[in-house]
């Protein structure tokens, strides 16, 4: 689950770690009252939304005077801000974060995330903050210092040194640095969550550490533990049709191809997925009905499916071992009651009651309906009929 920027800097505060002043407002005057408030000359006006990269996308913008915050917040709010991070289409901001600006005198980049690859925190920094991490590593590597931690072990004195080495700082900097590095760590261990990135952390004129950005991101198995974190879920920067299968009890995930999916186990499913990109496709989604799977819910998995504009054709592709084919055919006859289906569905059905599942929609002559066989058989047709 993601948090925005102002949520994650009160989580920040929480824990002692130095954050400017800022206040959020959803309306042009709310902005301008929030900038009277705060005080000062310098105002970073700033869009809340889950996405990164947003000073490139236009959503990062600095005010002199409270007239340009006024204008800036006009502008800002009700836009769809695009990034590397979202659709072509953009994310709608609602709602503005105002903050007072600093001094600079340097900045870094600071990030804790989990390494699926060594199944361990890593713990990114950088010498050159402000500007995406990506492009640091492509334009200086050598900016850029990777310390893996067992977790179980913990954040050691060794890890320390080693970034303090690589960043250099005096004994005073050291210090003020090592606590905030404690601190994240203590919130990344016990909020449960799977990436805490501050770029930039900067340095001010006196040689105090401020997080100008935050962003956090938790563990959804573990948000049963975190009330908390939880209550800060925002469900408007959610994919609306996600949130509906969550509801359902249905794993579904939107993707932006033309070949809807649905199948049961999370494993099948990623192969199917993987199977439908090598014969040419593009999958629509990730939707496993589970093991569980009843009409009803298989019925849902059309729905949700169906309401993707780019869908032009369903592939149904299950293995009968724990939920049996006849109940995916219910499911099937049950949606093509309720919704028109107009798309083209291709079905592979293999498993417990397999034939009489076929049966079942072979005595229902529903329009559209292609069988397959095999998975690989079924991919390429529903790449053809989507093709055509």
């Amino acid at each position: 689950m993601d948090i925005h920027e102002y949520q994650a800097k009160e989580i920040l505060k929480e824990f002692s770690i130095k954050i400017s002043n800022g206040k959020l407002a959803y309306t042009s005057q709310e902005a301008l009252d929030a900038a009277k408030n705060l005080g000062g000359n310098i105002f970073a006006i700033k869009a809340q939304v889950h996405a990164g990269g947003r000073g490139l996308g236009g959503g990062v913008k600095i005010a002199k005077s409270l007239s340009e915050v006024e204008n800036i917040a006009k502008n800002m709010l009700g836009m769809y801000l695009t990034t590397p991070q979202t659709t072509k289409k953009g994310k709608l901001v609602r709602k503005i974060y105002i903050e007072q600006g600093l001094n600079i005198k340097r900045e870094f980049y600071l990030s804790l995330a989990f390494d699926r690859k060594q199944e361990n925190i890593a713990i990114i920094a950088s010498k050159d903050g402000g500007v995406s991490i990506e492009e640091v590593a492509h334009r200086s590597p050598e900016l850029i210092k990777k310390i893996n931690i067992d977790p179980q072990i913990g954040l050691c004195n060794f890890h320390i040194l080693n970034l303090i080495g690589f960043f250099n700082f005096d004994k005073d900097l050291s210090r003020k640095f090592i606590e905030i590095l404690k601190k994240l760590y203590q919130i990344y261990i016990q909020k449960d969550a799977t990436l805490i990135e501050i770029n930039p952390l900067i340095l001010n004129d006196n040689d105090e550490f401020y997080a100008l950005d935050a962003k956090m991101s938790f563990d959804d198995n573990a948000l049963f533990r975190h009330p908390e974190i939880l209550a800060l879920k925002d469900e408007g920067e959610e994919e609306p049709s996600e949130i509906e299968a969550k509801k359902n009890r249905l794993n579904y995930i939107k993707l932006n191809g033309d070949i809807g999916c649905i199948v049961n186990g999370a494993g099948l499913a990623m192969a199917t997925m993987d199977v439908i990109e090598n014969v040419g496709g593009k999958s629509a989604n990730f939707l496993d009905v589970g093991g569980s799977a009843s009409p009803e819910s298989v019925a849902k998995a059309f729905e949700l499916i169906l309401k993707d504009p780019n869908v032009k054709v369903v592939f149904v592709n299950i293995f009968g071992g724990i939920v049996r084919c006849d109940r995916i055919a219910s499911g099937i006859l049950e949606a093509a009651k309720s919704i028109n289906l107009n798309t083209s569905i291709v079905i592979r059905l293999d498993g417990t009651n397999a034939k009489e599942a076929m049966g079942m929609l072979k005595d229902a002559n529903l329009k559209n309906l292609h069988i397959a066989f095999n998975l690989f058989d079924g991919a390429k047709l529903a790449v053809s009929l989507a093709r055509s």
